[in-house]
């Protein structure tokens, strides 16, 4: 009489063939995977445009996907007021536009906005930020606590941070307050 609790070897075979999937398999995932981002940004930038339109905005919307991501960057003048102080604004709308995706394909995105190139040169601003915070802890050998940041600004300090030997970085608090301490690494 054959036990029926244990899987034959064949069984297990196919079992672990099916679950670890092929080569050809994992390739045409990934050309899914791409298809869907792009996807997303085109959904967005649909998305963006109608609201520019609504608004009476004119601007250029180029949609990519960059390092497995969707990304959408809206190009013009008289952008400001769609960034807002610090970014309020573009946060705003990178999250309706995240909903817009949602409620388009049923899944979530982790889509990224940029308007007027405003992540780019806040980028910028935080590599010099991060740097010094980096250098006032090498030099005195304290932790250092940074200002509130959002998860863009936040995820940009971390970057450099975890770049750099001797360091490391980590957040703490709740939003809206979360923030990054710089301090020696153990």
């Amino acid at each position: 009489m054959t036990d029926t609790s244990t899987p034959s070897t064949e069984e297990t075979a196919a079992a672990t063939a099916e679950s670890t999937g092929t080569e050809e398999t994992k390739k045409s995932e990934s050309v899914t995977s791409d298809s869907d981002l792009f996807r997303q940004s085109e959904i967005a930038a649909d998305y963006i445009e109608g609201l520019l339109d609504i608004l009476d905005y004119d601007g250029d919307i180029d949609e990519l996907v960059s390092a497995g991501r969707p990304m959408v960057e809206v190009v013009g003048g008289r952008l400001q007021p769609l960034v807002g102080q610090r970014g309020a604004t573009l946060e705003a709308l990178q999250e309706l536009t995240r909903l817009a995706i949602f409620r388009a394909t049923g899944s979530p995105s982790r889509l990224l906005l940029d308007i007027g190139g405003y992540r780019a040169t806040r980028r910028k601003e935080l590599t010099a930020v991060a740097r010094n915070a980096v250098e006032k802890v090498k030099e005195h050998g304290d932790a250092v606590r940074l200002e509130p940041m959002s998860a863009f600004e936040r995820k940009c300090v971390h970057d450099v941070v975890n770049a750099i030997q001797g360091v490391e970085s980590e957040s703490e608090g709740v939003e809206p307050n979360r923030r990054i301490i710089v301090r020696p690494a153990d």
